[in-house]
């Protein structure tokens, strides 16, 4: 069965909540994507309620807004949803406060943890510590504290006494623009999964507990946030943004300006939008699909 395709106009005027990802709709690494900026002041000036949802760990709220602003994007730090965001709420819902936590990401990513009452700390090999956050693959020497967090998790397991594993950001890429693109926490989670399983082949595997896209968490914090589950999510990846929206029960929409390419209705075997938008820009081309 075909995807339909809808507009701008349509998308707005057809669901009374819209929620947003960032990469691949509205920004790439660097840049704006044509249109965006118009997208977002239309949506302020008709007073549309909408969400920025994001599996970014690695800034503030604040500094996500201060971003976006810089580029053009009026985006009010109130309509910001990270899944560093959500870390606060696990920590007190887990009771986790007063936990040391080794911290994988920038400073931000630690200032999430501290709101939850969590306690970061130094990372060494002998780090001993009750919870690992993997929230981002920049702000820390890459490979050395890779090595760390794998010998702490073997000598914990080893010993019956694992830390709790948690994952904000479950993304394995990101596009970075102009054909590029790069790994992010979700990549280092699988690595470290993986490790765990060679290490302990007969033990239940160790899994991080994931908070953003495609898990029930982040739209559960929309849904909090608006009230209504009258909401459709537009965004550029089949298996996190549109997996998720479906899961969960609301509409979806891919957008054809970020990682997942419209190439084909074969591209939809698995994972099937509500439907098809080829950019946030007004009155774009239909996507063409072949």
């Amino acid at each position: 069965m075909k995807i339909p395709e809808i507009s701008v106009t349509e998308l707005v005027e057809r669901y009374e909540v819209l929620l947003l990802d960032a990469y691949g709709v509205l920004v790439e690494q660097q840049t704006l994507i044509p249109g965006a900026d118009e997208f977002i002041d239309r949506l302020n000036r008709l007073g549309k309620p909408y969400y920025i949802l994001t599996n970014d760990a690695s800034r503030s709220v604040e500094h996500s807004a201060a971003r976006y602003h810089r580029r053009g994007l009026a985006i009010p730090a109130e309509r910001i949803i990270t899944s560093g965001s959500l870390l606060p709420g696990y920590f007190c819902e887990e009771g986790l406060a007063g936990s040391r936590c080794v911290v994988l990401g920038p400073e931000d990513a630690w200032d999430y943890v501290r709101a939850g009452g969590g306690e970061p700390v130094p990372l060494t090999a002998d780090t001993d510590a009750d919870v690992v956050v993997v929230c981002d693959e920049a702000g820390y020497p890459f490979l050395e504290h890779l090595d760390d967090v794998l010998t702490l998790l073997f000598r914990t397991f080893d010993a019956g006494v694992p830390p709790r594993l948690v994952v904000p950001n479950p993304d394995a890429v990101y596009p970075k623009g102009h054909g590029r693109f790069g790994i992010t926490a979700g990549s280092i989670v699988l690595v470290l999964e993986n490790a765990l399983r060679v290490r302990f082949p007969r033990a239940e595997p160790a899994r991080f507990v994931p908070l953003g896209k495609p898990h029930r968490p982040i739209f559960e914090e929309a849904r909090r946030r608006s009230g209504t589950m009258d909401m459709v999510m537009v965004g550029d990846q089949l298996a996190t943004d549109i997996r998720g929206a479906n899961d969960f029960g609301i509409a979806s929409v891919l957008v054809g300006t970020g990682l997942t390419s419209m190439i084909g209705e074969d591209t939809f075997d698995e994972i099937r939008p509500t439907w098809l938008l080829q950019s946030v820009r007004p009155n774009p081309s239909p996507p063409r699909l072949t």
